[in-house]
This record gives structure tokens, C-alpha cells and sequence, in this order.
């Protein structure tokens, strides 16, 4: 049972449900445990079947969760980890049980813990996410949610969904940084030797065909580009440094790296300003210039949007004298 306590942590029940996915059920026990303060443990979190009884996974063994739903009194978070999205068929128990959980409960789900999430009617009119692998079958199965199959996780308030197996730490990483804020999310990051923040979305991991043997690809401007960062550069001129037209760079730049020359450009630009905010001294506003954000206000704005912690505070975290 929980403990009742106004001092208490932070509950969350990990609610599994056949066929699970053994890794993504791992992960929050995982990466909550990691976030702690001065009076000790932020989250307690439970594993727990709907019945209680043992799941099987997707990967040859079984799991014995350590209690049922009714074990657990009104937790403060639900996650639902991903399940065979093949094989899945609705539970109505489980169906039940989401429908009725307490007004104000933060529901999330891992992979394809979505289709669990969906298949309940939660999602219906609202964006989320799943394993790429799976969009299609997913958006064909449940054709009024909004899906977006190029990101990590969505945060839609109350509803918090993640793409596929790691991207779960992703999510829970985040969730502990809106809770309690970067330090601590940082400090549960390192200890689960994981980074505190991946930049991009599921794109880049999504199976491409290999350019044709022979063909010109993108590699030699994006090497160009790397040493340019703090120059204006606009897409007309890094199309013509690879001699080609804008809408055909465009296009090879997306299927060789999964994303569009600028967004590409802004990433690689904000990872040098955490470079040197880690490792020189320099000026905020310097680091912006050096960078190729120019301004303090703009380098302030794109490393709150990627990591949610602005330059000083990042600095002060992560300097290395």
C-alpha cells in the first residue's frame, strides 16, 4: 500500500500489460530512483499488473509484478510501458481502470504503450507519439488521434506519450525536469549514464535507403558547414556549395540525415554554444556570436526549447574548470 503522508513522494504506478515490453517497464523504476533531494527520494514507484498476476513479455521470460491496481491508492502518475503492437488486443479491465482513474492523474505511456492509451479512447483529438515502426498500423487503428511520428515524447499535460524503447528515458527525464527542475533532472541522468537531453526526434532513427553508389551526397557541405558556424548562411548558398538546386539538397540532405539543412544547422550550432559554456568562459553574449545564435536573447530561447534551462544556469552546471 502507499503511504499516506503530506510529505510524501511523489506516486507512480508502472502498470503493465501483456505482451509487455521488458525494457520499457524497466525504464521508470529506473530513472525516477535517480532523482533525489535533500530529504531523500522524489518518486516512489510500484510495478503492478491489472490482476496482479504475471506478464509475459515479448522477449521469451515472464515478469511478476509486485501488486495489482487495487494495491495502490489513487497514484499521482500511471504509465503504461509498450506491449506487442502485432498481437495487442484491448482489455476492457484495463480499459476500465484508465477511464476511471481520478481527475488531475498524469497518464503516460512508452512505445507502444500508446495503443493502450488509444484503445481506451484517451487519446482521441489529442497529439501523441509511438514507436515509427509502428505509425502506420497505429494511425490506421486509431485514425482521431493526432499523431506526430518524428518526435521523442509529447507532453500534452495530463497525457504524456513517448516514441520507441529509449526515448521512454527521454520522456521520464523530462517529466522529472518539469517537476523538480534541470539540476535534479541532470543529476538522475548522470546517474543512469544516459544524457540529459537528446537533441532531434525519431527521424534520424527511421530506416532509409542508402543513397545509389556514386551518388553525390550531402557529407563534404555538412563538414563545410561545421566550420561556419558562426557565419550567416543562408540555404541558397550552402545548396550552391554542394552544387545543386535548393529543392534537390533539400531533399538528399533529409534522406541521408532525417531532418532539413537548417534544423540540422540550428542543431549544430546550439551544441557548440554548449560546448563553450562548458568548457571557456566566455561571455554569454560571445558564446551566441561564436555560435551563430548572434544574440544572447536567441541562445537563451533555443537551448530553453531543447533542454529547458537557459545559458547561465547550464553553465553552471556543466563548466569544467
Amino acid at each position: 500500500m502507499w503511504e499516506d503522508s503530506a510529505m510524501r513522494p511523489h506516486r507512480i504506478a508502472v502498470l503493465g500489460v501483456e505482451t509487455v515490453v521488458g525494457f520499457d517497464l524497466a525504464i521508470p523504476p529506473q530513472i525516477f530512483a535517480g532523482a533525489t533531494g535533500p530529504d531523500g527520494p522524489l518518486y516512489e514507484v510500484r510495478v503492478c499488473s491489472i490482476d496482479g498476476g504475471p506478464l509475459a513479455t515479448n522477449r521469451g521470460f515472464t515478469i511478476l509484478p509486485e501488486c495489482g491496481t487495487d494495491a495502490l491508492r489513487e497514484p499521482d502518475t500511471v504509465i503504461v510501458p509498450g506491449v506487442d503492437a502485432e498481437t495487442f488486443t484491448e482489455d476492457p479491465k484495463v480499459t476500465d481502470y484508465l477511464r476511471n482513474l481520478p481527475a488531475g492523474t498524469r497518464i503516460m505511456s512508452i512505445c507502444t504503450g500508446a495503443f493502450v492509451l488509444a484503445a481506451a479512447g484517451l487519446l482521441d483529438g489529442r497529439p501523441a507519439t509511438t514507436h515509427w515502426a509502428h505509425a502506420d498500423r497505429f494511425r490506421e487503428r486509431f485514425p482521431h488521434v493526432e499523431l506526430r511520428p518524428d518526435v521523442l515524447f509529447v507532453d500534452d499535460g495530463d497525457l504524456l506519450t513517448s516514441a520507441g524503447v529509449a526515448a521512454g528515458i527521454d520522456l521520464c527525464l523530462h517529466v522529472v525536469r518539469h517537476d523538480h527542475g534541470s539540476e535534479i533532472a541532470n543529476r538522475a541522468a548522470r546517474r543512469n549514464v544516459v544524457p540529459p537531453w537528446r537533441d532531434g526526434g525519431q527521424s534520424q532513427f527511421i530506416e532509409r535507403p542508402l543513397p545509389s553508389p556514386g551518388a553525390t551526397g550531402t557529407a563534404p557541405t555538412r563538414e563545410w558547414l561545421l566550420h561556419r558556424l558562426a557565419e550567416p548562411l543562408t540555404l541558397e548558398a550552402i545548396a550552391a556549395h554542394a552544387g545543386m538546386s535548393v529543392r534537390t539538397f533539400t531533399r538528399r540532405f533529409r534522406e541521408e540525415t532525417g531532418t532539413s539543412p537548417l534544423d540540422w544547422l540550428l542543431g549544430q550550432r546550439i551544441e557548440h554554444a554548449r560546448h563553450l559554456l562548458e568548457h571557456t568562459d566566455l561571455p554569454i553574449e560571445e558564446v551566441a556570436v561564436a555560435s551563430g545564435l548572434n544574440t544572447a536573447t536567441s541562445l537563451r530561447k533555443h537551448l530553453r526549447a531543447r533542454l529547458g534551462i537557459g545559458p547561465a544556469a547550464y553553465r553552471r552546471t556543466f563548466h569544467q574548470d
